[in-house]
Parts: structure tokens; sequence; C-alpha cells
């Protein structure tokens, strides 16, 4: 009678943290960038030599934009041209916007505070400008002095290795403790890494295997920094259950392990046995409640999506607004289009949070702008796929700002009718992609509804057919309307099929806008949570098409190495 043992309470203790991990959005540690720091033609700010430049980073919070200071390199003696060899390492995110200053410093005296020694200039970039330049390496122009000239800095980017490595692992167990009182049990096992600060963090469940004591279980892949976050000697601890129909899962038992030790692979020293503590401490007989052992293990690189990028792939970034009647009259304050002098709509915001982001992969800045539900001038024929600048022959617009003016001209020039076909739109997507399947650019369509479709059937063809080509779509669903035909093209839960036809990968990702709007009128927060929500599956969905195409990215050009000299160095 295992069963009456422990107590219901322990038994809910050892489950608090089974029940909550989804496997899919398991929190992955971030990608770590490192930033390299060179400048060039500094300004001379010593009289009998030259300036002893040292350069600080200053991040900024997303809530307050106060700008926090991260880090310094060190400081070198005597050049208007150093090449930094401390580095900065930061997180990176594709769906955040990074803001980063680089100041510089003409270091006059040991001591720590800058107000003490002279200010040499100044660069404001986000970490995407940086990582989406050819061969994601920026260079710009110090500013900050006014009538002076400041120089240039260099900043490159390079990808932490030990991010893209993916370990194939298999385990099986033999004589785990029977937990069930008619049959045996049914074991499963829960990976945790462990954290600096002590505490675990789950990051892989196996599958449940049904009626054994003896399960031997599927491999699994997991990227390396999942396990152990980069750090080899990491404790990862695995907790073993035996399945239960309504989630009170049984404890069996637990051992630890790192990544260097199964690294070693199969041998006598992956070969665990599985305690349960609480039992140990009751029977004075017991010796473990089974083994567990490692059948084998492979580790393998993957490329990243920086690495991509880093290769010269763009993003090319569509934007698709609905102009159905819907949507009320431009001119009245309850219309999602109403053109508020003093603050952007719905639409408008939803497309700056997001295209902010999404441009600093795109080099050319020049984004295909589109509507679709509205009579057109002159005659008032219906169009689901009209260029916003009027422009048929050329639907691009310049940057974010050139598409928000085209917006506004066409909501000026068009009326708004019906009904809402989003299939031309993401076909005209897909026409340009379908083009371009080499891994050289891939497609973001951006479509920003207030909700009710009219042609389902066409939009999950033409999704199922995207799904093959180089492109994401993301939906914003503005206003109060009920999205549940976006949530089903969202494909998260039930990948979206039409005609028998399963989309070959999940390309869309929707969000209501109506989520963000916090009531304090922060928009600022709101619409940085918004982008991160719906970028946030761009990166996976990249790899998903590159890797089902067997595209490797072009290797990133040599790094460069501005011409200058080799210097002395002093801390500071």
């Amino acid at each position: 009678m295992e069963m009456m043992e422990g107590g219901v309470m322990e038994k809910l203790e050892d489950m608090s943290s089974v029940y909550d991990f989804d496997p899919i959005t398991g929190n992955i540690p971030a990608t770590k960038v490192e930033i390299t720091v060179s400048c060039r033609n500094l300004l001379d700010k010593d009289t009998f030599s030259k300036s002893d430049p040292l350069c600080v980073l200053y991040t900024q919070g997303i809530e307050t934009k106060q700008w926090r200071e991260f880090g310094r390199t060190e400081v070198i003696d005597n050049t208007l041209n150093p090449d930094f060899v401390r580095k900065y390492i930061l997180d990176y995110f594709f769906e955040e916007k990074q803001n980063l200053r680089f100041d510089l410093y003409d270091v006059d005296s040991k001591s720590p505070d800058l107000s003490k020694h002279d200010f040499l200039g100044q660069m404001v970039c986000t970490l995407g400008e940086i990582v989406g330049s050819p061969a994601s390496r920026l260079e710009k122009p110090l500013g900050g002095i006014p009538g002076k000239k400041c120089g240039t800095i260099i900043l490159s980017a390079e990808e932490l290795s030990n991010c893209r490595d993916s370990a194939t692992m298999q385990f099986c167990a033999n004589k785990l403790d029977k937990k069930d009182f008619f049959g045996k049990s049914d074991p499963f096992m829960v990976f945790y890494r462990s954290n600096e600060d002590g505490t675990f963090t789950i990051c892989h469940k196996t599958e449940v295997v049904k009626n054994t004591l003896n399960p031997v279980w599927q491999p699994f892949t997991i990227p390396v920094r999942a396990l152990c976050n980069g750090d080899y000697d990491r404790t990862i601890k695995v907790e073993v259950y035996d399945w239960d129909r309504d989630g009170s899962h049984d404890f069996i038992g637990d051992f630890t392990t790192s990544y260097r030790e199964l690294a070693r692979g199969q041998s006598q020293f992956n070969v665990y046995e599985v305690i349960n503590t609480k039992k140990k401490l009751k029977k004075k007989k017991y010796v473990n409640s089974g083994t567990v052992t490692l059948l084998s293990f492979s580790v393998e690189s993957e490329f990243t999506f920086l690495d991509y990028i880093k290769g010269g792939t763009q993003i090319n970034f569509t934007v698709a607004i609905d102009f159905t009647a819907s949507n009320g009259n431009p001119s009245q304050s309850t219309s999602l289009h109403y053109m508020n002098p003093y603050q952007l709509n719905a639409y408008a915001m939803a497309l700056k949070a997001v295209g902010e982001i999404i441009q600093d992969y795109d080099s050319d800045k020049m984004f295909p702008a589109l509507g679709f539900g509205a009579k057109l001038p002159p005659d008032g024929r219906v169009s689901h796929e009209f260029p916003l600048n009027g422009n048929m022959e050329n639907p691009y617009c310049n940057g974010i700002e050139g598409i928000l003016e085209a917006y506004h001209r066409s909501l000026r020039t068009v009326q708004l009718y019906g009904p809402t076909n989003f299939a031309p739109v993401v076909n005209h997507v897909a026409r340009y992609a379908a083009a371009v399947q080499d891994g050289s650019q891939y497609f973001v369509l951006l479509i920003i509804t207030d909700g009710v479709i009219s042609d389902m059937a066409q939009t999950k063809e033409a999704i199922v057919n995207g799904a093959k080509l180089p492109m994401s779509i993301i939906i914003v669903g503005v206003g109060q309307a009920e999205f549940d035909a976006m949530v089903e093209l969202d494909g998260d839960d039930i990948r979206v099929s039409s005609r028998g036809k399963l989309a070959e990968r999940d390309i869309v990702q929707f969000v209501p806008f109506r989520d963000y709007m916090d009531r304090t009128g922060n928009h600022v927060l709101s619409m940085a949570r918004l982008a991160k929500d719906v970028l946030a599956e761009i990166p996976d969905q990249f790899i998903s098409y590159m890797k089902s195409r067997g595209i490797k990215p072009n290797p990133a050009p040599p790094p460069y190495t501005p011409p200058g000299h080799t210097h002395h160095h002093t801390q500071i």
C-alpha cells in the first residue's frame, strides 16, 4: 500500500511545478551576444598627448526609459583610434526594441566618477540595428558635442558559441517503484536546470510510458543552454513520476547529474539511482526506487537565427490594413480608424510597435503597404489589395513613418466598404516569397483587422500554401469583435488545414490589441508587450523554414579590423 504513506499534502508539493510546464514555451535562457567596440578619429582633449579613451555602455529599461550603466571597457592610453578588448555581453531578444547608448570619455585620473573626465561623444542605436547590419557590424558617427566632429564608433556583434548546441539523448529505467494499486506504474521524467540562485527551472518533460517499471523513453533533443545555460558543471535535477489521469502524479524519486557527466555518453557513470528521500528516512532497508540509465547522447551545432541574419538574410516587412466599413467612419471618434490629431489610433500604434523592431533587419527600409476592403477612386471598384500610397507600380513606403503617412492619405481618399477578405494580401506576399526561396530573404506580413473574416476557406488555402514559403503572418485584431476565426488561423492548438492538407509549419501568430491596452494609458509599455508577443515566434518559424529546405546561412564576411594601431591598456 505505497499510496497511503506520503499523505496528500506532500504529493501536492511534489506536483506544483510539473503541471505548469508547457514544453513549447519552456523558457530557454536568452541568446547571448558579445559586442566589440572600436572608434576612429576621436576628439583630442589632451594637450601634450592624445586622449585616453574609455567607452561606457548604457541600456534602457522598457518601462521607465531610464538609462542605466551596463558596463565599461578598459581605458586605452594615448590613442584616438581605440580597439577595446573588454567586450559587452548582452541578452538578445529579436522581439524587443533594445536601446543602447555608448558614451566615450577621455580619462584624466583614476576616479570612477565620469563627471571628472572629458566627454568625447556618444551614439544611440538598438541591438537589432547592430546584428541586422551587414556582417553584424555597425559604423556610425559619434555626436553630442555641438559644432564638433567627434569621429566614428564601430560595433560588431558575435553570438556566443555555446548558444547553438543541441543535445539529443535517450534514457531507460529499471525496477522503478510500483505506485499503482492495479497494474504497474506509468513513469515519466521531468528535467530541471539549476539557476544562479539555487532554484530550479523546468526544462524538459518526457512522454509517459504506460504500465511498466522498466520504461524506455523516446530520444529527445534540447538546446544545451536550456539544460545548463552554458555552464557544463551546473546541476541538472531529474525527477521521476508515476502519471495519474487526474493530474496528481506520484513522486517515485529523483537524481542529479550535469551536462559534463551526460556528455560522457553511455557508460557506468551514467547509471543513476533514483532516490526517494522521504522513503529513505523511513525505511532502514531502503536501497533505491529504481535506476535510470543513459542509453545514448550526441550533440550537434544548430544554425541560429543570428547566423542567417549575419550571413545577410534580409527580413522583408509588408503591412496590410483593414479598410472595411465595420471599422466605422474615420471622421468620427468612435471609429477604429479615427484620425485623432493628438494620438495614434489602434491601427497606427500596432503598426509602429511591430514595424519599429522589424525594420532593423531590412537594409533598405522600404516597405510595401497595402489596404483591403475599400472602394477606390475614381470609379468606386472594391479592392482587396490596393497600395496605401496610391501607386500600383510601386507600393513601397519609406520607413515606418512613410507607411503611417500613406495610411492617413488612404483614409482621406478611399471609401470604407467590404467584405473582409484576407486571401488576396496573403497571396500577394506569397508571390514575392515564392520568387526567392534560396534563404536570402524572409517575408513577414502584418495584417491589422477589426476581425470578422469573410473568406475563411480561401485564407486557409493561402496559409497552407504560404507555409511552404519563406514567410510568416502576424494578425493584430483591433476593436471589440469576437476573434474566434483568428484564433483558428493562429494554429497553435490545431494546425491550419485546407482541403485535407495540413500546413507544414505554423506561420500565423494572432493577438487581440485590446489585451494590451493598459488602463493607465501607458502606451509605450503596452505596445512593447504587444510587439514582444507577436514577434516572439518569428525566429523559430524562420529557422523551421530554413531547416526544412536544408538552407545553410552564408558565411559572414571575415571580421573587419579597422586600420589603426596597437596600444597599451590601463584599468579604471
